[in-house]
């Protein structure tokens, strides 16, 4: 079997976001995640200073991604954060424009993914709109509108992402063990994003050590099948 054969399997990435304890990422690196993300946004519960964050990553294993998770940050903020933690990517989560991630990941010198969020009124053709004026990102987040910015655990219409962005996706919002398999059968994004979604009822933050196993899983099964 080659690359080029219609039927190889595709490997979904996994990325496990709102880590904030050292046994969290351990966790998350013995269960094979892609990627971790560090929440740098003080008004979430899932947020870490730059201290916890230096802490978080020092045992961080080779080929494992940390992604440095930012909401309408200042260049000074995001310096402050690079020249202390080993991030290898970030994630404008905010109102950013293009213009901004481009300016703001050029002063850390850090490709980057920008998070789209799709409310009920989305349309298919904002999608579009919005990839293509976002084209200079390495990947794009697909997540629920929510109030406020990430986070709420809730599900938007996966029908909405078109085919040929699929392959761009990083698909989050309300994704868990019990969905992600649907999920992953219906868009085949690049990777998956969960947060709320390993963490344990009303705990926002404190990640479930079996939710986020049971995730993993779920994602192995769904290329599998």
């Amino acid at each position: 079997m080659t690359l080029t054969d219609s039927n190889a399997a595709h490997r979904t990435r996994i990325k496990l976001c709102g880590l904030s304890t050292p046994e969290a990422v351990s966790h998350a690196i013995d269960l094979g995640a892609d990627a971790i993300g560090l929440v740098f946004y003080p008004p979430s519960p899932r947020s870490v200073n730059v201290a916890r964050a230096v802490e978080l990553t020092r045992e961080i294993a080779p080929f494992v991604s940390v992604v440095g998770l930012f909401v309408n940050a200042t260049a000074e903020w995001i310096v402050e954060v690079t020249d202390s933690v080993p991030l290898t990517m970030l994630q404008f989560h905010g109102d950013e424009t293009p213009e901004q991630c481009e300016a703001l990941a050029a002063v850390a010198g850090l490709p980057w993914l920008r998070a789209l969020r799709v409310a009920a009124d989305t349309r298919q053709a904002d999608l579009v709109e919005s990839a293509n004026r976002y084209s200079s990102a390495s990947g794009l987040l697909f997540d629920t509108h929510v109030e406020g910015y990430g986070g709420g655990g809730k599900v938007f219409d996966w029908s909405l992402i078109p085919a040929g962005l699929a392959r761009r996706a990083v698909l989050s919002g309300g994704l868990n063990a019990q969905n992600v398999n649907e999920a992953i059968r219906r868009v085949r994004p690049f990777a998956v994003d969960v947060s709320s979604g390993i963490e344990a009822p009303g705990a926002k933050g404190v990640k479930d050590h079996a939710r986020m196993a049971a995730f993993v899983r779920a994602v192995r099964e769904a290329d599998a099948g």
